[in-house]
């Protein structure tokens, strides 16, 4: 009797000690979800878009768009800005992550800072709307023509000049400064939208990225590598990489094209990722323990948590899936492609504003 009190004794004190461990995880869990909040609305707390700088860019824009009433207007806050007969207001509970496919293979190597960096092959930001519980996701072709940040081969800033935003990338070290200056020159072309965190990934990590789900379903868009138009086909391993990696640079406007099969991608993989993460709630996390060695960012652990949580309720439809407006051209020596500022101006109003009264 003795020896069963004991091992009664024993067991009673196992389960105390499993269930402080799961509350000490839920606690750890929650917190790590409560900080994470704090720092991603605390960054940019107060800040919004200039549109005023899209007078003389957007024609038939007036300083008046973005100037009080000189009466009292109850529905008018400063910030504010008119647009065909509409008055709308930056969603300041949004959060804008840039993501960057780098053409690297390997796993990220800092270098010195200079011209080495790598471009960024795929660019693209995601907005998460928690007021309408909506994912949006603009894709920016590589060949934008944007204001970028040149630098010499050692480091030193030289000037600011119209280039293709694939490049802003290779001026740095392919970490954090190439990071930063790419996250500065989207937002600058965004009319200096608040961009909350950036995750520079290289492409050798797509089969990682993939196989985390279970791989991905698609219907190919184009003969590519082993693809044929029109077949579906299971992506994993490194098929999913020569799918959003590979394209005929000989061929005009494969840089666009590429973006389709990207964005196809990541409107699948959205899909994939959510029942992934609902049958495991700690899926993000560990996928980004497993891409540190191939990834740049700024977005923190905690941060990845308390996202993790958000974005089960949240939707990805296809009509929620952009593109800038615009149009491919030849270059003297690489294709161009030159955004419609109106098209562009309208797809900032209409993701990260809300039209407050006619």
């Amino acid at each position: 009797m003795k020896i069963k009190r004991k091992i009664f004794r024993v067991l009673i004190r196992i389960v105390i000690v499993l269930i402080i461990l799961v509350l000490l995880g839920v606690a750890v869990f929650l917190g790590l979800q409560i900080s994470g909040r704090s720092r991603l609305y605390g960054m940019y707390e107060g800040k919004a878009p200039d549109l005023s700088r899209a007078v003389g860019v957007v024609e038939g824009l007036t300083p008046e768009d973005y100037a009080g009433p000189e009466e009292a207007e109850d529905d008018w806050q400063e910030g504010d800005v008119r647009y065909q007969g509409s008055i709308y207001r930056y969603n300041k509970d949004i959060l804008t992550f840039l993501f960057l496919g780098i053409d690297e293979k390997g796993e990220v190597e800092v270098k010195e800072e200079g011209i080495d960096g790598g471009q960024s092959d795929a660019i693209f930001l995601l907005v998460l709307n928690p007021h309408t519980s909506q994912v949006s996701v603009i894709g920016i072709n590589r060949d934008t023509m944007a204001d970028i940040d040149v630098y010499s081969s050692t480091g030193h800033y030289l000037w600011t000049e119209k280039a293709q935003l694939t490049l802003q990338h290779a001026y740095g070290d392919g970490g954090v400064i190439s990071c930063e200056r790419s996250r500065d020159a989207v937002s600058r072309l965004f009319y200096d939208l608040p961009i909350h965190g950036y995750c520079a990934i290289n492409m050798g990590a797509i089969p990682l990225i993939n196989d985390a789900v279970g791989g991905v379903e698609v219907e190919a868009l184009e003969d590519v590598w082993k693809f044929r138009e029109g077949e579906t086909v299971l992506l994993k391993g490194d098929a999913a990489y020569h799918y959003l990696h590979d394209r005929d640079t000989k061929s005009f406007n494969s840089a666009g094209r590429r973006l389709e099969r990207q964005k196809q991608y990541l409107t699948a993989y959205a899909r994939t990722a959510v029942n992934a993460m609902k049958e495991d709630i700690t899926l993000p996390v560990k996928l980004y323990g497993t891409l540190s060695k191939y990834m740049v960012t700024d977005i923190s652990v905690d941060e990845v948590s308390y996202l993790a949580t958000q974005v089960l309720d949240y939707s990805l439809s296809p009509e929620r899936f952009y593109s800038l407006e615009g149009e491919t051209v030849e270059g003297n020596l690489l294709e161009q492609f030159h955004p419609d500022e109106k098209a562009l101006y309208e797809l900032i109003l209409k993701v990260f504003y809300e039209k407050v009264s006619q």
